[in-house]
Formats: C-alpha cells, structure tokens, sequence
C-alpha cells in the first residue's frame, strides 16, 4: 500500500482537524523523548529499531512547544475568525502575534515593554501548557523583542530554523479560503519570529500541503502543488526546492534510507526547509496495511535519527491526521498520552471547528 497510490474513504472536514492537530501532537510526544540523542544513542536505549511506541519509556510522554505554538497559532486564526464572525475586520497576523506573545508568557521569558499587553484567552488558563520543553531561540529572541517582525522589518532576520514549519499546520486548516490567503498567512506569521525567506517559504510549503491533503489531494500531489506554488513566488529560497524534491525522490526507491542515510540526504531537520523534508519523507517512505500502521512506521522513521526529532515527527503526524483524518492515530498511542494534554488538543480543534463550520 502507498499513500499516494490507495487511499481511504475521504474523512469528514472534523476529523482531518482533530488528526491532523492530534497526530502532530503524538509524533511530537515521541519524538521529544528522544530529540537531542544522536541515532546511535537511540539503538542503545530503545534497540536496534529505535523508539517506536510509547510503551518503550520510562516516564509518560508529554508534547513540547512544537504542539504548544501549533496550538497557539490555531488560538490566533480562531480569534481573527471570531472578530470576521461577528462582523468586524480583523489583522490575522496582529492576532497571531498576540497569541504568540501569550505563549511568549508560559515560557517564563522577559518581554520588552514596547509590546502589547494581550488579553487572555481560554488556551491561557490550561496549565498544561506552561511548561517549557525546549523551545527555539529565535521564537524566544524574536517574541521578546517586542516588535512585530515583518518581511519588510524581520526580526532574526539571518534565521531559518524549524520553529516557523512546526506549528504552521493550522493555517492549511482554515476552509474556504484560497491558496493565495494560506501562503500569505503562513508567510507573514513566520516572519514574526524568522526573518531567512527559507524560514518563511518552508512555512508556507507546509501551510499548502496541509491545504491541499484537506482538499482532497494525495499527499505526494499535495507536495509538488505546494512547491510548485512558492516556486513561482518572487522571494526565493534554492534551498528548500532542493531538500524537497530530494524528499520526493528518495521516497520512491525501492530501498529505503536509514537513520544516517536520511540526515546525510535530507539534513538533521533543525532548520525549516529540512524538517519539513524530513518529515514528508518519512510519510512517503512508508505505508501501512491499516491507517493506524502507516502512522507508526512513518513516525518512527520521522523520530529515530540524529536531529530534531520532535518536530519532524510532530510534521509527519500533522500531514498523516489531516490526510486519514483521526482513524490513523493508534488508539494505545491517544490512551498514553497525558489526558490534560490530549484535551487541550481536542479543545482548540473545536474552537476551530465552531467558528469555521458552526
């Protein structure tokens, strides 16, 4: 079986938000027990497979700010949708900067005092998600500064890390609005923190593909469609072409790659444009003869290598959830996860849900 080959009856709009929102977090959870550990530590701990269940660690998983920023970012667009609902213009990104600015706070980071003050929301008063699990500098630095990063004025302008791609799945989720609106949105929110037109277009790229899967398409047609569009857009980024197609490619052999083959070929995924290589390698390499064993293989190639293992594994479980929907995510791996946890995912996918589909 191939995901771009054969696949599942369409899932419900509802149940592509709730998989796609919750299968990043799954991947997220694994792959964080394991992200700073080069591969042959992994084999140590977990044996030659690596770590490939939730049963194999010690303490219960927990998600790290891949899923707290992901959640924040749904949190921003739910508020802009919330003021259009009602009638009222809003700035989408002006609303995801304070979301931003509100995980900024559970980080326990200094803010300059040049920012806003925001205004709380339900996502804030979640404890759960005041924790601090290794987040990127260049969200802390770029949120701290104060200043609202744009493409004309970035921030961290010489960054292009991960942190943009890992939490930009929620803009693909957004119905009704064209691809046009989805790369703008995705674009202009990396830029509050990453200023690198990598950092930027690699956010976008992921955005797309989201949108696309939710659209109907495979998830290997997703891919090309949404490189091809910020191909055709003026800013460039050689790079992540580069590290796509190359995903692309590879994914078709016959032979797949192993841990160190995959960093050398597709890079650690510390940065924007390899993650998101990374993790879509990882769904393309692999299947399943059920939704929910394409989820594990494809998390446990996204997980068990030398890099950044948690947000390529939380960019694989968000494309494999929006493309099964929430009949890919094993039912042991939703039972490990932290409860408080898991309902906070649910909650804000019904935040989304409400003020998109009533």
């Amino acid at each position: 079986m191939s995901v771009e080959a054969t696949g599942p009856a369409a899932p419900s709009f509802e149940s592509r938000v709730h998989g796609s929102l919750l299968g990043g977090a799954l991947g997220d959870s694994l792959g964080y027990a394991v992200e700073f550990d080069s591969v042959a530590a992994i084999r140590a701990r977990f044996g030659a497979d690596g770590l490939t269940s939730f049963g194999q660690l010690d303490d219960g998983p927990h998600f790290s700010d891949d899923t707290q920023m992901t959640l924040y970012t749904v949190d921003g667009l739910v508020e802009a949708l919330e003021w259009a609902n009602d009638g009222v213009a809003a700035d989408e990104i002006a609303c995801l900067w304070l979301a931003y600015l509100r995980w900024l706070a559970t980080q326990d980071v200094a803010v300059s005092s040049a920012a806003p003050t925001p205004q709380p929301r339900w996502i804030d008063a979640q404890d759960v998600l005041r924790h601090r699990r290794a987040p990127g500098n260049a969200c802390l630095s770029g949120l701290a500064s104060g200043a609202m990063g744009t493409v004309a004025r970035p921030v961290n302008p010489d960054s292009k890390g991960c942190g943009t791609v890992m939490r930009s799945a929620p803009f693909g989720l957004v119905p009704h609005i064209p691809r046009e609106a989805v790369y703008k949105l995705s674009s202009d929110a990396a830029s509050l923190t990453h200023g690198h037109p990598s950092a930027r277009l690699s956010a976008a790229a992921f955005g797309l593909l989201i949108h696309n899967i939710v659209g109907g398409s495979d998830v290997r047609s997703a891919a090309i469609e949404a490189l091809g569009y910020v191909n055709a857009v003026p800013t460039k980024a050689p790079e992540l072409p580069e590290r796509l197609e190359a995903a692309l490619r590879l994914s078709e052999a016959s032979n797949p790659l192993g841990p160190e083959e995959l960093t050398t070929a597709l890079g650690e995924g510390w940065i924007a444009e390899e993650a998101l290589a990374v993790g879509l390698y990882a769904v393309l390499a692999t299947s399943g003869s059920e939704p929910a064993d394409h989820f594990r293989n494809a998390i446990a190639v996204a997980i068990n290598h030398s890099g950044d293992s948690d947000s390529t594994g939380s960019i694989a479980g968000n494309i494999l959830g929006a493309y099964y929907g929430d009949a890919c995510l094993p039912v042991e791996w939703l039972e490990a996860l932290d409860a408080p946890e898991a309902a906070v995912v649910r909650g804000m996918a019904d935040r989304l849900l409400a003020v998109t589909t009533g």
